[in-house]
């Protein structure tokens, strides 16, 4: 990736952008240490979780106004 006039943070902003969707940082800290089994599903379920309140909350109808 190249630098363009001197826009060093706006580079920098890219490239941070493109290696967390590449999730290499990710992959990176789970195979720095060990993990046991029952912190790897309390952590899946917490983001299960947090991916069901989004979407309840995306579809919730809206309040009545009358």
């Amino acid at each position: 990736m190249d630098v363009q006039d001197g826009h060093f943070e706006k580079a920098f902003r890219k490239f941070k952008r493109k290696v967390e969707a590449s999730g290499l940082l990710r992959e990176l800290q789970e195979r720095e240490c060990y993990e046991k089994p029952t912190t790897i599903r309390k952590r899946a379920k917490s983001a299960a979780r947090k991916r069901w309140l989004k979407e309840v909350s995306k579809n919730k109808l809206p309040p009545k106004l009358y």
